[in-house]
């Protein structure tokens, strides 16, 4: 429930010229800034959450906030700037497709590779907040057409380099997609290659991350020191338990791996074992994704929306890590505060930016009251109640 209350406040001194317009809040909690740890109240003053009272000039308005507050959502894989055909958008499609994101609580956005410049966007202060990983970086005629930086191996590192300048210190790899010969998913690029275009981002000063459905792909991905693996979906007790050692995260997308039913059938006449890889896959996606949850491999949320998947669906996401057996609390890891300490994002410390949701019940009860949320705050504004 949100109230307004414009009795007059503590004298306490004119505003910064840059504070955020608008009332002061006054959110009366918990407050949870993470799985072990929340505070009563605090107030958002100046675009900023504060957990004591600030100085707040005589006169201004305060609203109240009722409810259970938590950092905004993070997709940390997204596209920005794709279609649903599969081509590039227009910019002003592409904020639409923010927008949308936003509205579900997704205040924090990993675009994970976009086939336009979307870096315009994180000049719009009622966006989520934005890292880039530039383009898609993939081998020739092994990835969807259009989407990506097509090349052969010998120009991968050179690429890299590139795309971590281009990027917000990331860079996005595509790791395996089906081979026509070998009628199957294979890896599309050598151990030796992989380890030469991590090389490269960390010598850009880069972190890089790779989408990987194979198993094959992933013990060269943990060998070569990859930061990241977007899908997973070969995980193999070796490789989780090798992930769970180095921290490696996973960011799920069990949306899109559950479309994978449609890509077998669109495959399985000429590539039956295609066909079948992937609906094996499929059908291990929750026992997979818990099994690596319980060795220790760090989860992150991302929807993988934009192109095929329409955007707004980061809930149908939280869903998905349900049915795989996450209670309320471990999808607020996985959604929340675990992005948001990866990528070295604020959450709700004193100080920290005001990006925040607030839900009438508990979400480490129910994930489920995240779909209906009493209030959006973006950078300390109001922009969803």
């Amino acid at each position: 429930m949100i109230s307004a209350d414009n009795d007059a406040a503590p004298a306490g001194g004119a505003p910064s010229p840059h504070a955020a317009a608008g009332p002061v809040l006054h959110l009366t909690g918990p407050i949870l800034l993470g799985p072990d740890l929340e505070v009563s109240e605090a107030w958002v003053h100046q675009g900023r959450i504060h957990h004591e009272r600030p100085d707040i000039p005589a006169g201004t308005e305060i609203r109240t906030i009722d409810g259970y507050v938590v950092p905004g959502l993070a997709d940390l894989h997204c596209h920005l700037g794709i279609s649903d055909e599969g081509t590039g958008t227009t910019l002003e499609q592409a904020r639409t497709q923010a927008l949308t994101d936003r509205d579900t609580g997704v205040l924090l956005i990993r675009d994970a590779g976009s086939i336009i410049d979307n870096s315009p966007l994180q000049q719009q202060a009622d966006l989520p907040r934005l890292i880039r990983c530039g383009r898609h970086l993939a081998r020739t005629r092994r990835y969807l057409i259009g989407y990506a930086d097509e090349l052969e191996p010998e120009a991968l590192p050179d690429a890299v380099t590139r795309e971590a300048g281009r990027g917000d210190g990331w860079v996005k790899l595509v790791g395996d997609w089906i081979d026509r010969t070998a009628g199957d998913l294979t890896p599309c690029w050598d151990a030796e290659t992989f380890r030469a275009a991590a090389d490269a981002a960390h010598a850009a000063g880069a972190r890089i991350t790779a989408h990987t459905f194979a198993e094959d792909t992933l013990p060269m991905l943990l060998d070569a020191g990859f930061d990241c693996l977007e899908h997973a979906t070969g995980l193999t007790d070796e490789t989780i338990a090798r992930a769970a050692e180095t921290r490696t995260p996973v960011v799920t997308t069990l949306v899109n791996v559950g479309e994978f039913e449609q890509y077998a059938s669109q495959g399985e006449k000429k590539f039956p074992a295609y066909a079948a890889h992937m609906r094996r896959l499929r059908e291990g996606r929750y026992d997979r994704t818990r099994d690596a949850l319980d060795a220790g491999v760090p989860l992150l949320v991302g929807t993988d929306a934009g192109g095929v998947l329409g955007h707004g669906i980061i809930h149908d996401e939280l869903d998905e890590l349900a049915r795989a057996g996450l209670t309320g609390t471990q999808i607020l890891q996985a959604a929340a505060w675990g992005p948001r300490e990866f990528l070295g994002v604020p959450g709700l410390e004193d100080g920290s930016p005001a990006d925040l949701l607030v839900a009438q019940h508990d979400p480490r009860t129910d994930h489920r009251t995240l779909r209906d949320l009493t209030a959006v705050v973006l950078a300390g504004q109001v922009v969803k109640a």
